[in-house]
């Protein structure tokens, strides 16, 4: 039942299965790294979650997916501190997490985009970027002010990596312009790159391809790809398209009303019959 929306999607899925076969060793799928046990959450007294439970595993690309209202964003939210579940618990490379801050979710390594663009519209696309380094800096505010001495050597650094970045992104040519003044699909690209600057070694992105355009969503399927090859970038997904879900992910798990539905590689969710009830709208 898989598919491929584009022709240009299919040879790098190809490739990709070239690289996680047990005798290349370019990609491997590692432990799990993030365990979700039993999350539940709620706002007055309507249910958000119920007893979610579900792992992600190093360098793998993990999609959440599932109708309007399932709980994916608040998941998502979830996993980086936005919000805190009533019941169950955070497991993150061994370490049990409890109402951790966002901030601090960004230090152990996690970085993310959001279903809505929350760039600065009127600085710069360098600037906008500069602002993922924001984990990464450790000089005072007296040393920046005057920018001299380490903090100057600091934000030559900092700034090196981001033309990385924008050079990965292939952005160089929008390097100096107002984010505002870019059209919906580059301003996408731009947050990718905010949080690709910060060097994470996990990636939550919501919905990174809403509203885009073929060609754009072929654009940010391959770099999806190159940031989880190439870097080993472990990424959690949410996406509507499932043509795209399809292809990419190494496993989807599946919400419907807040519950768990579907759990497996691409094929098996495919096949599920409780999915293929959701999606058709017959489930309830």
């Amino acid at each position: 039942m898989k598919r491929h929306i584009t022709e240009e999607v299919q040879p790098m899925e190809q490739e990709r299965e070239v690289a996680t076969g047990e005798n290349d060793g370019a990609r491997k799928i590692g432990e799990v790294i993030l365990d979700l046990q039993n999350i539940s959450l709620s706002f007055g007294g309507v249910k958000a979650l119920t007893d979610i439970s579900f792992n992600v595993r190093e360098h793998e690309i993990r999609a959440i997916i599932g109708p309007n209202g399932a709980g994916k964003s608040s998941m998502i939210n979830v996993i980086n501190g936005v919000y805190h579940p009533q019941k169950g618990n955070i497991v993150f490379r061994g370490e049990q997490r409890h109402s951790m801050h966002p901030s601090k979710v960004a230090r152990q390594g996690i970085a993310r985009t959001f279903q809505n663009i929350a760039l600065f519209k009127g600085m710069t696309v360098l600037d906008n970027i500069m602002t993922g380094r924001n984990t990464k800096m450790h000089s005072s505010f007296l040393a920046n002010a005057i920018w001299w001495g380490s903090a100057r050597k600091e934000e030559i650094l900092h700034r090196h990596k981001v033309e990385e970045v924008i050079d990965f992104l292939e952005i160089q040519h929008i390097r100096k312009t107002p984010v505002g003044r870019l059209p919906y699909g580059l301003q996408k690209r731009v947050e990718l790159a905010r949080a690709l600057a910060a060097e994470p070694d996990m990636l939550l992105l919501d919905e990174p391809m809403a509203g885009m355009n073929v060609e754009e969503k072929q654009d940010m399927c391959r770099f999806i790809l190159d940031v989880n090859e190439q870097f080993g970038t472990t990424i959690v997904l949410i996406e509507h398209d499932m043509g795209v879900v399809m292809d990419i992910s190494d496993r989807v798990v599946v919400l419907d009303y807040g519950k768990k539905i579907g759990d497996g590689t691409p094929d098996e969710v495919m096949a599920n019959p409780e999915v293929i009830k959701a999606y058709l709208g017959t489930s309830h």
